[in-house]
């Protein structure tokens, strides 16, 4: 196990930082989008796609 795991509210915090910085900058901005620049910053634990999706309808990150 590993104990450098970040907890959810900071992956949270990364996932809003993220798409902002790809919205302000006119690229795409969905989850896969997302996750993709997460794992160029090799942030760990890197989110699935689908929980992104999730934490982004839960703070209301989403145009649907």
């Amino acid at each position: 196990m590993n104990d450098n795991k970040r907890p959810r509210w900071e992956i949270e915090e990364i996932v809003e930082m993220v798409r902002l910085d790809l919205y302000n900058h006119g690229r795409k901005y969905g989850a896969p989008a997302i996750r993709k620049e997460m794992e160029s910053m090799d942030v760990e634990p890197l989110p699935s796609i689908s929980t992104i999706n999730r934490m982004l309808r839960e703070n209301d990150l989403t145009n649907w």
